[in-house]
C-alpha cells in the first residue's frame, strides 16, 4: 500500500493531500529512511511522522483499503508519541 494512502486510511493524517505534503517536506520516514508519498508500506515497517510540534513513531500491524473510524487504530501500534509543547522527550 502507498505511504500516503496508509496515513489517510489509518487516520494518522486527515487527508491524503496532507500526507503527500508531509512526505514531500521530508517529515515522514519508513524504517529510518525518508518516505515518499508513493513508497510501499508493509506490515512490520516503522513509520516516523513529524507534524504540528508532534513526533510519532508507529509500527504497521495491518494493511486494509478501508476501515471504519473506530477500527483505524488497529492498523498500527504506537511506539513513541512526543509533543514539543509538553517539554518532555519521547515516551
Amino acid at each position: 500500500m502507498r505511504l500516503d494512502k496508509f496515513l489517510k486510511v489509518s487516520r494518522l493524517v486527515k487527508r491524503r493531500t496532507v500526507a503527500k505534503e508531509l512526505c514531500d517536506q521530508g517529515r515522514v520516514q519508513i524504517n529510518g529512511r525518508p518516505g515518499k508519498a508513493g513508497s510501499e508500506v508493509n506490515v512490520g515497517d516503522v513509520l516516523t511522522i513529524a507534524y504540528g510540534g508532534r513526533m510519532m513513531k508507529v509500527r504497521v500491524v495491518d494493511l486494509r483499503d478501508h476501515v471504519p473510524k473506530d477500527e483505524s487504530t488497529a492498523l498500527f501500534t504506537v511506539l513513541e508519541d512526543w509533543r514539543a509543547q509538553s517539554g518532555s522527550g519521547p515516551e
